[in-house]
């Protein structure tokens, strides 16, 4: 199996910034060779067949990417509209400030199959291409953000995917991120 990593990931696990909330202590080719040479732990099935997430042990500093929200640190919390790309229209988003989440024990690549990324305009000389990562402190996927789900229902054209909402999936996303969410320093 060979991988490689999308600009749209690349932009986002390890930005110039190199901001704490991105993937530490490794680069962009060194984190790419790591997958290429280490087997994963496990192999998750993602929310659509071109969709996987290899399982693996933190060999990184990088912290875990999401925080439960509690009466002690609800007052941290921040939102915005913010886009991912110039392409698209801005969503609300929200995280926490000022908080310092532990070092992840796991971190989860979310892969895309050749044939989906050539779709959304992103051809590859591999098997897959690298388009995210979840930093965890558990071998398993976080649900995807409610509004990620909405964008991917609405194509490609809108820098979704172009996969229907499962709204089985959608309301356990919703259960999860009302009582979670992302971290900015």
């Amino acid at each position: 199996m060979s991988i490689v990593l999308t600009d749209f990931a690349r932009r986002r696990l390890f930005p110039r910034d190199r901001r704490i909330t991105a993937i530490q202590d490794c680069t962009a080719e060194a984190f790419v060779q790591h997958l290429n040479a280490e087997a994963p732990v496990r192999v998750l099935d993602g929310y659509a067949p071109f969709c996987k997430l290899h399982v693996h042990r933190n060999w990184t500093s990088t912290r875990c990417s999401v925080v439960a929200i509690t009466d002690d640190n609800r007052h941290r919390l921040r939102s915005a509209y913010e886009v991912r790309s110039d392409a698209e229209l801005p969503v609300l988003v929200r995280w926490f400030e000022g908080i310092e989440p532990p070092v992840a024990r796991w971190l989860l690549p979310i892969l895309y199959d050749r044939a989906q990324l050539a779709k959304e305009g992103t051809p590859i000389d591999a098997e897959w291409g690298i388009v995210g990562c979840l930093y965890t402190m558990e071998p398993e996927e976080i649900p995807m953000v409610p509004i990620t789900m909405m964008r991917n229902a609405l194509g490609v054209e809108e820098g979704g995917s172009g996969v229907p909402i499962d709204r089985d999936a959608y309301r356990r996303s919703v259960e999860f991120w009302e009582r979670h969410a992302n971290w900015r320093p």
